[in-house]
């Protein structure tokens, strides 16, 4: 799976694309034409501590390998929630699944 990494690649998700909210997460998709797809997992430090913010990366990673990201042409950005937490991947899947039907995706 490959991620975004670079400032400049999170700029233009942000300036392009398209967010989409759930109690449980909220994404933000960009197209990205000829280059196969990437995906990131952010944890806001307003979140809590280091342990807290990378349980949450865990269950986002989790979830979007149980949603077959990355998807062709598509840059997707995964933010957690408190709730994201203490919720199961599986769970957050499901939730990850309605916002990327949403998105059209």
């Amino acid at each position: 799976m490959e991620t975004i990494k670079s400032k400049r690649d999170f700029e233009r998700v942000f300036s392009r694309g398209r967010r989409y909210n759930d109690a449980l997460l909220r994404i933000r998709v960009a197209p990205h034409e000829g280059t196969p797809g990437r995906v990131a997992f952010v944890a806001a430090k307003r979140l809590g501590n280091a342990v807290f913010r990378n349980r949450c990366k865990r269950v986002l990673r989790e979830a979007a390998r149980l949603c077959s990201l990355p998807v062709d042409g598509c840059d997707v950005i995964l933010f957690s929630t408190t709730q994201t937490h203490d919720s199961s991947p599986e769970l957050v899947a499901s939730s990850l699944r309605k916002l990327l039907g949403r998105a059209g995706i």
